[in-house]
């Protein structure tokens, strides 16, 4: 999914043979996948959870590398924090099929003017958010507090009006378009969501749940062919 978005369709990263876009971080890495909940099972969006490597827990995150110079350390300082408890959402992307209004073909997560206008319920950009919601649910599991990201100067706007509260935490800085670092603190996402947004948390979370039991009874039935669960599976 991440190379057909990000290869093919954007340009961002090489198109390979192998038709898999990975890197370094993948390895200690936890990826959510959003399907549609339909009788033609599609893939439509996935992100990944990105935890300090637990081998070198002081090795940066990706964000503490292209933010370095940009970050304001009076707000936040990654570096300073208990290294286990802080994560990075990275490689947002949303099918190609599932983006297709005006000036979203070019983007690898689909937001526009127009989400949340009119009827919110109708337009709110429930596919990112669902990705979103997706990553925290992860982190919370992996007991992370502190969820780095790099986002789109208009996606807090938009999931401000949902409630989901998104702070920055640095200057913009040039990486596949502009970008803002910024800040979710897992424990408090919940208690601001507005009323329109909290069936999708609750949804993810409860498919969340099942797929952990799942691994769970197979961990019990043959412990060494079941590994912790990196991708999950949600449906939309």
């Amino acid at each position: 999914m991440r190379h057909d978005v990000y290869a093919r369709e954007l340009g961002f990263e090489p198109v390979r043979p192998e038709q898999r876009e990975v890197d370094a971080y993948d390895r200690h890495a936890l990826h959510c996948i959003v399907r549609t909940n339909d009788d033609n099972v599609r893939p439509v969006g996935c992100a990944r959870v990105v935890l300090t490597d637990p081998q070198d827990r002081n090795a940066p995150l990706p964000f503490e590398q292209s933010c370095r110079d940009t970050l304001d350390r009076r707000i936040i300082d990654p570096a300073a924090l208990p290294r286990e408890r802080i994560a990075e959402v990275s490689r947002l992307a949303v099918m190609g099929e599932f983006r297709r209004r005006r000036g979203e073909l070019h983007r690898p997560v689909a937001l526009s003017a127009r989400d949340s206008a009119g009827d919110p319920v109708a337009r709110f950009p429930n596919i990112p958010v669902s990705l979103y919601f997706g990553a925290v649910a992860l982190a919370q599991r992996a007991g992370v507090e502190y969820l780095f990201t790099l986002t789109e100067p208009r996606l807090a706007k938009h999931f401000a009006r949902g409630g989901v509260q998104i702070e920055t935490v640095g200057a913009p800085i040039e990486h596949r378009g502009i970008r803002i670092p910024s800040l979710m603190r897992v424990s408090q996402v919940y208690n601001s969501l507005r009323a329109m947004v909290r069936p999708i948390w609750h949804e993810v979370h409860a498919q969340m749940d099942t797929c952990y039991l799942l691994h769970e009874a197979l961990a019990q039935q043959a412990p060494e062919q079941a590994p912790l669960p990196q991708r999950v599976p949600a449906s939309v």
